[in-house]
């Protein structure tokens, strides 16, 4: 009847307006560093089961075919792409950015994920008044393991393999301050959206696999350059104009059914 086409077309108006959200929080975000963009999956719900296919009948024949109708659609989840974003030359020394796999680690609260850490892929890092190398966010996350530059340090420059030097007055030779670690894992798509462009750890992404730059299969270090993120506008705004005809489409089914329930209704008239 009409109600299954009402319901049908409510639950497909209900995922789009997901598709919709996702789709304007990925174009906010189209100039965040390091971001990356989000797609929504959509599955299709339960069936009523009308007519089995390959019941015979009384020739023997067996029917091809079944006669289910379907009952909508819903939201199975989002997917992360991961998919390296382009550089950005900033010619800022501690700006870094990862050239391959591979997350930045930084100090979270520990009700937040795992262990107190957090991970990223942006590298715009600066320094507290400790001294310490902490993300240019309005938190300040410590970059994990913590390296601490000298405040007379001269100048600052970070190898591709993670080694962080300074030059300090009267040395001939940069010294280093400590070596910067990056983690992998398994599924990068399972892990947990927090805000502040960092992922915690989930059952489903896997326990992370740390080490330096360039081993492991992980990426190396370019300082002096971010990464973009890797929102291709072109791509949403196409994805958003589907997204509209498609609830447009859904709203006519609902005003379908609905003349439709209505001349039903007014049969005994």
């Amino acid at each position: 009847m009409a109600l299954i086409a009402l319901h049908s077309a409510s639950t497909g108006l209900s995922a789009l307006n997901t598709d919709l959200d996702v789709i304007a929080n990925n174009l906010a975000n189209v100039n965040t560093e390091g971001f990356k963009a989000s797609r929504v999956n959509f599955q299709d719900l339960l069936y009523q089961e009308k007519m089995l296919p390959g019941v015979e009948n009384a020739n023997g024949d067996k029917r091809p075919t079944g006669l289910y109708v379907g009952l909508g659609v819903r939201v199975s989840g989002t997917q992360l792409d991961f998919s390296q974003g382009a550089p950005i030359a900033t010619e800022r020394p501690l700006d870094i950015m990862i050239d391959g796999q591979g997350f930045l680690q930084v100090q979270i609260e520990d009700a937040r994920g795992a262990n107190g850490i957090g991970y990223t892929r942006a590298g715009n890092f600066t320094l507290n008044l400790d001294g310490e190398i902490v993300l240019a966010n309005d938190q300040g996350r410590r970059l994990q393991p913590t390296i601490t530059i000298p405040q007379d340090a001269i100048s600052i420059s970070i190898n591709s393999d993670g080694r962080v030097y300074t030059l300090q007055p009267g040395d001939s030779e940069p010294t280093e301050q400590g070596q910067i670690e990056i983690a992998a894992f398994v599924n990068p798509a399972g892990l947990k959206q927090i805000g502040e462009n960092l992922y915690v750890e989930s059952g489903a992404s896997g326990p992370p696999i740390t080490g330096e730059p360039a081993t492991l299969n992980l990426g190396r270090l370019q300082a002096g350059f971010l990464e973009a993120s890797n929102v291709d506008p072109t791509r949403e705004l196409i994805e958003l104009i589907r997204t509209q005809r498609a609830f447009e489409m859904n709203s006519n089914v609902i005003r379908a059914a609905d003349e439709t329930l209505r001349s039903v209704a007014n049969l005994n008239r």
